[in-house]
Order: structure tokens, then C-alpha cells, then sequence
């Protein structure tokens, strides 16, 4: 009998009860084996993310250069404008809902007093081949370059470090993130730091629940202005894929949904067919604003100095960096890492907080992606139909 396969979210949120748990009652040697493990996959992560950039982001820019034509850069455009908007969006409504809210809290990366800090029983160096920058850069000149050329030797090259990269992402760093995060709350709770942390947890998750839906009631406000549609209509009928989107965890596996409901709300299949699969890589309004919110509750509880002309910079990078992310749970997340620390300054336990704040509230996220989706394809049509008109 097959056992049920339970969610990257289940599975955080189980990480997080049982580290919080064991760690009052974990004798410190005890919990020093996972503060060595969470050393070792740090150091790992630190290794793989500029690989993981530059495996991502080439195939992606290759593969949107190879079409051409009015509706792909209207699709990119309204994706990419979508999604940076939300970015600021995310920045403006943290600064005046959450930030209030985290008055008073103390910064749960210092520990408390009294409580037992872990060093691990052996590390082992990983230097990255290459820093985040450098990834960047080359992804971008390779991706850009074997679009222009048409190389074909190094596209396909391209694409087999795409799937090693995604195979690296979805049976090696996934599958070791609920016992990552386990180790962080682990250590937390014997540092005395669980208790700000989860109380942070539980506030920040419901704004930017809230922030989620005020994004999607934005962008169906534009479609519906752009299409002479009622916009809640066309929300009311993309919610399947939003409630879709909330079990899987992933803008890939959901497309099928997304396009039936698309199709539903007058989109031309045609239209619906192009737009869909490529607003499900490139269209991540849901999770910028995830990515955003959670990096500034921990810059601000953490005391890490941030400016407004600095964070631009961060989510106009970031902007670009997420649309390379592959489609499966913790996607996202993974593929902003190097820009976290390069950009933010994030150390290895920002990293980690970082991590389990996003897989925390994965799920809503991905559902604001794909029923935003549903709003760039009536844009998108309502265009295509228009220019075919005259």
C-alpha cells in the first residue's frame, strides 16, 4: 500500500514543531549533530547557488529568445511589469502594516540570555566556483549570446545543466530542507530564539496572506478595465487554479488547471495555449512579494541596515533573478539565495530564517502566481484580438 506523499509545506511545518519540541529537552551534544549537518548543507548551499544561477538563468533567456513576434514581449512585458510592481508593492506594505507590528521584538538571531549556543562537531570548506555576480553576468551572456546565435551545441548544453540543476534542486536541496529547517529551530530553542521567531511567524504570515489578495484584486482590476470585463468574475473563475495551486505547491504542475480556467474566462485558446506555460516561469507576483516581505521582517528584527535606494536594487534584481526559478516547491527561494546574501548581506542563518519563512507560506504564494497568470492572458487577448480586428 502506497503511502500518501506529503507536501514540502506539511513537511516545514512538521520541521519546524519538532525542532522547536526536542529542543527543550535535546541534550546539547545531541543537537549538535544536526548543528553539524546544517553546517555542512549551508556550506553546500553556498557551493551550489552560483551554479544553480548561471543553470537557470542561461536556458531561460535562451529559450525566451527564440520566438519572436508582438505577443511574446507583451507577455514578458506585463510578467515582468507585474511582477516588479508587486516587489515594490510588498516593500511599501511592509514598511506600514508589518514593520509597526515588529516593535518591541527582539533580534532572534542574538539568542537570549541563559540559553546554550551549538558550534559543530567538524566543518568542511565548499568555495563557490564563482561568486553570484559572475553567475549572473554569464548567465546572461550565454543565455542572450546562444539566443542570438543559435548555437546549437550550447543550447543543448545549457539545457543539460538546466536538468542537473533541477534534479539537484528536487533530490538533493528539497528533500534535506525540512531537516535543515529543523536544525535552525533546533538551535533556536536552545539559544532561547524560538519564541520572538514564531511569534514573528504567525504575524507576518497573515499580512501577506492579505497582500496576496490585494495583489490579484489589482491585476484582475486592470484586466477587467483593459477587456471591458467584470474583474471579479474573471477572479471568480480562476479560483480553481488558486485552490489548485494551494495542495501542489508548484506553478508547473498547476498549468493544466490554469488553462482550462483561463480558456474559461474567454481567453482564445490560442492565446491561452502560449501565454499560460510561460507566465508560469515568469509571472511570480505571489512569490516577490514572499521573498520581499520575509527578507525585510528578518533585515528589520535582525538589525541589518537596509536603504530604500538599496532594496530597489535588490528587487529589481531579484525581478529578473526569480523567473529563472524551475516551477517546483522551493524553487523560488533557492534561486534568490545568492542575491540575499550578495545584495542584503544575508549570513548563513538569515539564509536559513529565509528559507523556512518562504516554504512556510510556499503554498499561497504559488496560488497568487498562477491565478495572476489568468489576468496577463485576458490582457494579452483582449490585444491579440483587437490587432487582428483592424
Amino acid at each position: 500500500m502506497k503511502l500518501p506523499k506529503i507536501s514540502l509545506l506539511a513537511r516545514a511545518l512538521i520541521a519546524i514543531i519538532l525542532g522547536i519540541a526536542c529542543g527543550m529537552f535535546f541534550p546539547p551534544d545531541l543537537a549538535r549533530v544536526f548543528t553539524t549537518f546544517n553546517g555542512l548543507f549551508g556550506n553546500f548551499l553556498g557551493f551550489i547557488v552560483p551554479i544553480l544561477i548561471l543553470g537557470l538563468i542561461a536556458p531561460a533567456i535562451a529559450d525566451l529568445g527564440k520566438s519572436a513576434g508582438k505577443i511574446l514581449l507583451l507577455t514578458i512585458a506585463l510578467a515582468y511589469a507585474f511582477t516588479l510592481f508587486a516587489g515594490f508593492f510588498a516593500y511599501s506594505a511592509t514598511l506600514v502594516f508589518i514593520k509597526p507590528m515588529l516593535n518591541g521584538v527582539n533580534n532572534f538571531a542574538a539568542g537570549a540570555e541563559g540559553g546554550i549556543n551549538l558550534a559543530p562537531f567538524f566543518t568542511v570548506a565548499m568555495p563557490p566556483l564563482m561568486d553570484v555576480m559572475t553567475a549572473l553576468m554569464l548567465g546572461f551572456i550565454i543565455g542572450l549570446g546562444s539566443a542570438i546565435t543559435d548555437g546549437k551545441m550550447l543550447k543543448a548544453a545549457m539545457k543539460d545543466l538546466e536538468a542537473v540543476v533541477n534534479f539537484v534542486i528536487s533530490k538533493a536541496i528539497v528533500p534535506l530542507l525540512p531537516l535543515y529547517i529543523f536544525g535552525i529551530f533546533l538551535e533556536m530553542t536552545l539559544s532561547g530564539q524560538a519564541a520572538a521567531a514564531m511569534g514573528v511567524f504567525v504575524k507576518i504570515t497573515i499580512v501577506i496572506f492579505l497582500i496576496t489578495v490585494v495583489m490579484l484584486l489589482i491585476q484582475f482590476s486592470i484586466a477587467g478595465l483593459v477587456a471591458r470585463r467584470n474583474p471579479l468574475s474573471l477572479l471568480k473563475t480562476m479560483l480553481p487554479a488558486y485552490a489548485t495551486a494551494l495542495g501542489t505547491q508548484s506553478s508547473a504542475a498547476t498549468i493544466p488547471v490554469t488553462l482550462r480556467q483561463t480558456i474559461k474566462a474567454g481567453v482564445s485558446e490560442e492565446v491561452a495555449n502560449f501565454v499560460i506555460p510561460l507566465c508560469a516561469t515568469i509571472q511570480m507576483t505571489g512569490s516577490i512579494i514572499k521573498v520581499v516581505a520575509c527578507s525585510m521582517v528578518i533585515m528589520i528584527v535582525g538589525g541589518m541596515p537596509f536603504s530604500p535606494a538599496a532594496y530597489s536594487g535588490f528587487i529589481l534584481m531579484l525581478s529578473i533573478t526569480i523567473i529563472a526559478a524551475p516551477g517546483i516547491p522551493g524553487g523560488v527561494v533557492m534561486a534568490a539565495l545568492g542575491i540575499l546574501h550578495s545584495m542584503l548581506g544575508f549570513d548563513e542563518t538569515a539564509l536559513g530564517l529565509m528559507i523556512a519563512l518562504y516554504v512556510a507560506m510556499d503554498s499561497f504564494g504559488t496560488a497568487c502566481n498562477v491565478t495572476g497568470d489568468g489576468a496577463v492572458a485576458v490582457i494579452v487577448d483582449k490585444f491579440h484580438k483587437t490587432a487582428e480586428a483592424k
